[in-house]
């Protein structure tokens, strides 16, 4: 034995293990045998492996932290709960989840975008790419968010982008929530044009609420990543595949909605709801609203339905945006004038050429507001 194991570089008391197995069990006594160990300490129990399988068959799109968080409520009297990873473990032996791949995340930019730190200081809104229902419509989802709770106060299908339905929805929003501080988006239409600043006729219905707008880079939809990623949710809880009918497809929308905002524990607000996160807007949508107010040291204009201004005998372009509504003129030097609409500087008007140039830096008016507005 000692000249075996030696010419096999083993030990002895290895050479004697396998001797005895081929003894007592023959040629399949030498196979590998598992190194698992019989008895395993954080082992879940079948009450709580059926437990982890009805709350996946219930919200089959979430994933293991969010059924962990689901189990601390749903059952409160357990003495302890299964960690993240066996649940993950658990529901990969089902064959319930997959493998996903990491991306490389983009690098932080620095951008002057207002940081919402509380509720209704950003809403952020968008378009969710367009996708086609069963029998072929075009679906057309507009969704709204609130930045720092996650809450989503609207995701509607609409037949067009026009700022008629889309002012609908907005008007519908406002009366339930409030009105917000801030309102970002990216640089579609009808968020935004070529006119004037880039703002919209939407975007002006905004600055005349009190509302900011505000408006990513172009091609940077990271910039307001928060909104895109619950994009990517919305669609495969929604729309993966799409619904045969646009009626049917938006009673998945109104069903994500309630799952989103109640039930659906956000990682970003440590495993809270949004709805729990989230509280109307103290500022009240206004029942109308009220002549502009500017200051005693402006000029007032009316700007025309072609988007022109009279002004000291001339004419000059401002926008089209503007038409029926009414600007201050702020003048700061002889031939250069400040242009004003509400509370928003647009740019600065040369007197001698006539010429709008757009404000790069767009600071609000101090003691002006944008309209007296009736609640």
């Amino acid at each position: 034995m000692a000249e075996l194991c030696r010419a096999y570089d083993i030990s002895r008391k290895t050479g004697y293990k396998w001797l005895s197995r081929y003894e007592s069990e023959g040629p399949g006594g030498l196979s590998d045998r598992s190194k698992a160990p019989h008895n395993h300490p954080h082992a879940i129990t079948k009450e709580v492996k059926q437990a982890v399988l009805s709350v996946k068959g219930r919200f089959n799109h979430w994933g293991p932290a969010k059924i962990r968080v689901r189990l601390e409520k749903q059952y409160p009297g357990w003495s302890c709960y299964p960690a993240v990873s066996t649940i993950g473990e658990h529901l990969k032996r089902q064959g319930l989840v997959c493998s996903r791949r990491r991306r490389h995340r983009a690098s932080p930019t620095v951008l002057p975008l207002t940081v919402g730190n509380n509720s209704n200081d950003v809403w952020t809104a968008d378009f969710k790419g367009y996708f086609r229902t069963g029998d072929g419509r075009r679906c057309n989802p507009l969704t709204i968010s609130d930045d720092a709770s996650r809450y989503l106060l609207c995701c509607r299908h609409l037949d067009r982008m026009s700022y008629e339905l889309v002012r609908m929805q907005f008007e519908r929003v406002f009366r339930d929530y409030g009105v917000p501080v801030v309102i970002r988006t990216d640089n579609g239409s009808p968020f935004s044009s070529r006119g004037l600043c880039g703002l919209s006729r939407l975007s002006y219905w905004w600055i005349r609420l009190g509302i900011h707008p505000e408006r990513i880079m172009p091609g940077h939809p990271e910039h307001n990543g928060r909104h895109e990623r619950m994009h990517k949710t919305l669609k495969r809880h929604t729309a993966a595949p799409p619904a045969k009918t646009i009626a049917a497809q938006q009673k998945r929308f109104d069903w994500f909605c309630v799952e989103y905002n109640q039930d659906r524990p956000h990682e970003a607000l440590d495993m809270q709801t949004p709805a729990s996160r989230y509280s109307s807007s103290v500022r009240c949508y206004p029942a109308r609203l009220a002549e502009l107010d500017y200051p005693d040291h402006m000029k007032v204009y009316r700007v025309f339905d072609h988007g022109d201004v009279h002004c000291c005998g001339r004419r000059f372009f401002v926008t089209e945006c503007l038409g029926g509504e009414y600007i201050g003129i702020e003048q700061i030097e002889q031939d250069r004038s400040r242009l004003w609409y509400c509370n928003y500087e647009l740019g600065t008007v040369d007197h001698r050429k006539w010429q709008v140039t757009p404000a790069k830096c767009r600071a609000l008016l101090a003691g002006a507001s944008p309209s007296k507005q009736e609640s």
